[in-house]
């Protein structure tokens, strides 16, 4: 097997036609894996890690988080844009049309070597949160799926979190503690410069944050509806987070605690991870390699 595509055909922007035109763009040797259930794209990975010349994923965050929780840190991996945001691929600079995308990677000479997350033991590619972020994906979830079996797109997950901020009545208090560092209401941990995108727009929780280096962590102490305005300000554009009185801010880090006050929801890459008491962020450098665009 000289190279693999791993398709998920419940992803958003996955179809038949579009399908049909990343392999078209990709190496005539690419063998093609759909998968149907969650966790299968880990194992698939895992499974292949070593015996192909490159790994392609078509799919969204969803997908791409469980292929880098199965990879090893050789096989070059070529991460397709499929998904309603895909976050990862974007922040990494491939083009945001699938096909595109397949092209410049099938033709890509060059790799990269980028650095990886974990949480509680559980890698992540771009980000993770504990809080706020996470009830909203989670909220997001238990609308379902749309009819054509795929997860609602952006309106919604804006909507849903303006929903979410409604029933804490728009005033959020001090629920964990960043070990060390002080306490927040909820926390934003990045391994890259982009945490998620609204339509063309790439949303910072710490611009400074890069695949390269450490974690970085924006925890706000507290949010009240004036400070909404300010909080939206922050997620375009480029304000020094290292110098807010109102956040606990972490740059770099190769390790970051979390204790909460309950159990709170905890999210990775968008993926709705549960309820924890006790978070540990592990920074997990050089860890995998991708193709560059």
């Amino acid at each position: 097997m000289a190279r693999l595509l791993i398709a998920n055909p419940w992803a958003s922007g996955v179809d038949e036609d579009r399908l049909a035109h990343v392999r078209e763009a990709l190496p005539a040797n690419t063998e093609l894996r759909l998968t149907s259930a969650r966790g299968e794209a880990t194992d698939i990975a895992r499974e292949v890690s070593g015996q192909v010349e490159a790994l392609y994923v078509f799919g969204g965050d969803g997908t791409f988080n469980e292929v880098l929780n199965g990879i090893d840190g050789a096989t070059p991996l070529g991460l397709i844009p499929g998904g309603g945001t895909s976050v990862l691929p974007r922040a990494l600079g491939v083009p945001r049309g699938s096909a595109a995308a397949a092209r410049r990677l099938a033709g890509s000479v060059r790799s990269r070597r980028i650095g990886l997350g974990r949480v509680n033991g559980r890698r992540f590619g771009f980000a993770c949160g504990v809080g706020l972020d996470a009830e909203i994906v989670r909220a997001v979830d238990e609308l379902g799926r749309r009819s054509d079996g795929r997860r609602p797109g952006n309106v919604v997950f804006a909507w849903t979190g303006i929903r979410t901020l409604a029933r804490h009545r728009y005033r959020l208090e001090p629920t964990l503690d960043v070990t060390g560092h002080g306490r927040a209401a909820f926390a934003l941990v990045s391994n890259g410069p982009s945490y998620s995108y609204a339509g063309p727009v790439a949303l910072h929780a710490s611009p400074t944050a890069t695949f390269e280096g450490g974690l970085d962590l924006v925890a706000p102490v507290s949010v009240r509806a004036r400070d909404i305005p300010r909080i939206a300000r922050y997620a375009v554009g480029r304000s020094d987070r290292a110098t807010a009185r109102d956040l606990v801010f972490l740059h770099d880090a190769n390790r970051i605690e979390i204790v909460c006050d309950r159990p709170l929801p905890l999210q990775a890459d968008g993926e709705d991870l549960g309820d924890v008491e006790h978070a540990v962020f592990e920074a997990e450098r050089d860890a995998v390699t991708v193709l560059a665009p």
